[in-house]
């Protein structure tokens, strides 16, 4: 420990016996220092925080959704400091001033891209952020610059957002207008190759629809009708039953208090007549018969007769319908068996023919749908249009309008100003001690003793006059002086420091 010590004492001796050299090398550091920061121009920095609401009550109905919205201001965040935008914003600021060549219009465009910051704290709240340095034109040029540069982008971030979704709405319209009239003239040739197919074809395609769907459509009818026919057949026998148990006619009474059967039965065929019933009406045959019979037997006489029994004329009645519905209902599946025979027949003789049906129907319905969805996209793009441009449907709110900086954020010269006061008494220090260490003297009898391998036999201590004591406090005086003006030019830059920042306009 004392060895550590002695060799601090050694040090501080050394470097104090070259103190002047200690004190040069610090003022030069210190000048050259000062000088360089000084000459290092301040940046200015402008911010702004800008608040995008994507919300729409209307967002489930016409398509815009807030996951689209913010898709689109993400994009918009990522192009705005795309060439074209930077062009924007130094034309439109004094960045443009004195520009007029391509290449330097370029130049001002690359410094800038690296100048500006676009930062999203959250999902919808950006930071807007331009630096501007000094560096050509004064400090109040400087922070107003960079003020402009934030508030162009700010309008240029709004006007791309509304005018460029409005743009892009009106080009998606175009598109499909251009889609939808070439799809609706494919679909008039497929239209008018379908008709002129069939119309060729006629005798061989009969009915709408494949050959396949036609065939399966009267397998389906067959069906229904044989239920159909199968309950009419039922019911026809239940009828025949009927009229087998029920007799024709009843037991009439005789004299002259009876009414003739046969003036009745003919006064009833009159009836029938006289309603419109025609000769070939079951009931009117019936009646028919039954006068028939009725001369045979010599009904006309004033003696015992046989009354028609009406139940059975009626079961006959509701007999003859019956049939005709089982006869219409043979003659329909007999009509639909016969059609699906000659389509089978036809299909086996011709088969390109439904093959060729079935490809310009396909086609058909294929562009067919693809009209409709077409149709229904530009609807819905249309209405969304018209919700984003007559609506709210993204809202901004300027939360922080662009600072007028009044500090320089760059270079921190109060720190730099220290730093390098610190450097060169650092560097005095260091320089007056290296020198130390390459002197051949000995500071000590004993680094002597050590160095010459020699016994060293005493030291004789420097004896001062009075006249040398007086110079040497004059000299310590003028160096504290020298040490003292060194830390005085260093508060005076300061305060120009804080003087000039106040004087920002």
């Amino acid at each position: 420990m004392n060895g550590l010590y002695e060799e601090f004492r050694i040090a501080v001796h050394s470097v104090w016996q070259r103190r002047w050299l200690a004190m040069g090398i610090a003022w030069v550091i210190c000048l050259l220092g000062w000088l360089g920061v000084a000459m290092i121009p301040n940046t200015y920095e402008s911010q702004a925080k800008l608040f995008v609401q994507t919300k729409s009550i209307l967002a489930d109905n016409t398509g815009v959704n807030p996951a689209d919205q913010q898709k689109q201001i993400d994009t918009v965040q990522q192009t705005l400091t795309s060439a074209t935008n930077l062009e924007k914003v130094v034309r439109g600021t004094d960045l443009g001033k004195g520009l007029v060549t391509p290449r330097e219009i370029e130049g001002a465009v690359n410094g800038l891209r690296t100048a500006i910051k676009i930062k999203s704290e959250q999902s919808n709240l950006f930071e807007i952020s331009a630096t501007m340095t000094a560096s050509g034109r004064s400090d109040g040029e400087a922070a107003n610059l960079s003020r402009a540069v934030v508030q162009k982008l700010i309008d240029l971030f709004v006007e791309e957002n509304l005018a460029g979704g409005r743009g892009e709405t009106s080009d998606t319209l175009r598109f499909l207008d251009e889609q939808l009239a070439k799809r609706q003239k494919e679909l008039e040739i497929a239209e008018q190759k379908r008709v002129k197919f069939e119309t060729e074809n006629l005798g061989m395609l009969p009915g709408i629809g494949s050959v396949s769907q036609r065939l399966e459509q009267g397998r389906v009818e067959i069906n229904q009708i044989d239920s159909q026919l199968i309950a009419a057949q039922s019911a026809l026998a239940a009828i025949n039953g009927q009229i087998a148990g029920t007799p024709q006619s009843i037991a009439g009474a005789a004299g002259g208090g009876g009414v003739n059967p046969l003036a009745q039965a003919q006064g009833e065929l009159a009836g029938m007549k006289a309603r419109g019933l025609t000769d070939q009406h079951p009931d009117v045959q019936a009646i028919k018969n039954q006068i028939a019979a009725l001369k045979a037997a010599g009904a006309g006489a004033s003696t015992a007769y046989s009354v028609p029994n009406p139940a059975y004329s009626s079961l006959v009645s509701m007999k003859a319908e019956r049939q005709a519905a089982v006869t219409a209902l043979q003659s329909r599946k007999a009509a639909l068996q016969g059609e699906m025979n000659a389509m089978v027949a036809k299909q086996i003789q011709e088969p390109g023919v439904a093959a060729e049906q079935a490809r310009i129907a396909r086609d058909y319905e294929v562009l067919k749908a693809q009209y409709d969805k077409l149709l229904a996209d530009r609807e819905q793009v249309r209405l969304r249009g018209q919700v984003e441009t007559q609506t709210d449907a993204v809202r901004f709110d300027l939360i922080t309008p662009p600072s007028s900086p009044r500090t320089p954020i760059a270079p921190k010269r109060p720190l730099l100003l220290a730093a390098v006061l610190f450097a060169g008494i650092a560097g005095g220090i260091g320089g007056a001690f290296a020198l130390g260490q390459l002197s051949a003297s000995y500071p000590t009898s004993a680094k002597l003793e050590a160095a010459s391998g020699l016994p060293v036999i005493g030291s004789i201590s420097q004896m001062l006059t009075q006249a040398q004591r007086a110079e040497r406090k004059r000299k310590l005086r003028m160096y504290i002086g020298s040490g003292g003006a060194l830390v005085g030019v260093f508060l005076v830059l300061l305060i120009i420091e804080f003087i000039q920042r106040g004087s920002v306009v």
